[in-house]
């Protein structure tokens, strides 16, 4: 591809490792957005990418560097809301399974919880 077609290309250029778009959200929403997402277990690379937050922001939440405080708090409630989550569908279950299930949720959610 020579210089003057690539000024022609429709495309869009790949974004940079880590984005996929511009992050249209206030900071406080974004803490939020990082906690809800780190809860869930999902990579900051993936956060990044799926909602454009600065990756170097996600880390530095995921490490205690910025909001040493309040980021622990959020990824606890989340946490929690995430194992209510998990036991009410593990209500569709009966039996045997739903018991093993709900043992499984319950000894992922203390391991996540002692970290």
């Amino acid at each position: 591809m020579t210089s003057g077609s690539r000024a022609q290309d429709p495309r869009t250029p790949s974004p940079p490792y880590g984005y996929s778009r511009e992050c249209s959200y206030s900071r406080e929403q974004q803490i939020h957005i990082v906690a809800q997402f780190h809860a869930h277990k999902i990579r900051p690379s993936r956060i990044a990418y799926r909602v454009g937050i600065d990756i170097a922001f996600i880390e530095a939440l995921i490490a205690g560097e910025q909001e040493q405080e309040r980021f622990p708090q959020l990824v606890r409630y989340y946490r929690t809301q995430r194992y209510r989550q998990r036991l009410r569908e593990s209500g569709a279950s009966k039996g045997v399974t739903r018991f093993e299930m709900e043992q499984r949720i319950e000894r992922e959610f203390v391991q996540e919880t002692d970290l």
